[in-house]
């Protein structure tokens, strides 16, 4: 496919797992909707909430936070969209990788992966767990299926999630 045949969704989702850069995720959001998705959805894991609560998710205007399966958003099934899993903590990236989806964050993101609407990856972990041999083998996995893995940064005190503007950069070719 070329970069003209590119598919565009007017329906994007943020799925946020609990890592401390979850903080970042209104911000990420507003991004989105600046991308001019016409529906954005937030989906907090289960450990989100220990880190950021659900308001902060909810004031950003135009955003939808969803935590069940049965919210009207996403039934009966979750609209195709581009999905956006950042920040994704160790245990999301490997839950992910190896098929998990025990909340609806993870289901809505192995959905998209079988089939075969965009997922991106922005991993948030320390330097020991980025250099676990499991986080190793679930980022090859997942780049191998085709998810697209916006490499985390290092501003001289370890890596970090890559910075708003490289997530949206990847997320970009696919509004619309």
């Amino acid at each position: 496919m070329s970069a003209n045949d590119t598919e565009h969704f007017t329906v994007a989702y943020l799925i946020v797992s609990g890592t401390t850069t979850a903080a970042r995720s209104p911000e990420i959001l507003r991004g989105l909707r600046g991308l001019g998705f016409a529906t954005v959805i937030a989906l907090p894991t289960p450990n989100a909430a220990r880190v950021i609560a659900s308001r902060d998710l909810a004031d950003v205007a135009g955003a939808r936070v969803v935590e069940s399966y049965f919210d009207a958003a996403i039934r009966p099934r979750p609209p195709r969209g581009v999905v956006l899993f950042a920040p994704c903590s160790f245990n999301s990236l490997n839950k992910l990788a190896h098929g998990i989806a025990d909340s609806l964050a993870l289901s809505v993101a192995a959905e998209a992966i079988g089939r075969g609407t965009p997922v991106i990856v922005g991993p948030s972990l320390n330097q020991p767990l980025l250099d676990h041999p499991a986080a190793r083998a679930s980022l090859a996995t997942l780049a191998s299926w085709g998810v697209v893995v916006v490499p985390q940064v290092n501003a001289g005190d370890g890596p970090r999630l890559a910075p708003t503007e490289h997530l949206l950069d990847a997320v970009r070719p696919f509004a619309g």
